[in-house]
């Protein structure tokens, strides 16, 4: 893992999940949505806080702005680079340390 993808680590959850939504691409409304889907409704998004971040994610190539929505050239549409899926890569192996520390820690979860 290279130096410059570990810097940015850890991710807070909405960095996080906006890595994680833009696996597809998507514009911004889509990313609203799709965290808020996959996060089971713990994120809702603000548009300010999304554009922030997306804003933080493009000056870090961690994600890439590929064009329109061919329905709406308002919309902007995103994806994640190869640098966003490393760091994704290594966030989600280093919280899966996390959970597996914390449970053999409790001897289980039950």
């Amino acid at each position: 893992m290279s130096k410059k993808i570990i810097r940015f680590s850890p991710l807070t959850e909405v960095m996080y999940y906006i890595l994680i939504s833009l696996l597809t691409p998507l514009h911004g409304y889509g990313v609203i949505k799709k965290v808020e889907k996959i996060s089971q409704g713990r994120v809702v998004l603000a548009a300010g806080t999304l554009y922030g971040a997306l804003n933080t994610l493009l000056n870090n190539n961690l994600i890439v702005l590929i064009g329109e929505d061919k329905d709406n050239k308002r919309r902007k549409l995103y994806k994640i680079t190869d640098d966003g899926k490393e760091l994704l890569k290594y966030e989600i192996m280093r919280l899966s340390s996390m959970v597996e520390s914390g449970i053999d820690e409790m001897g289980g979860i039950e």
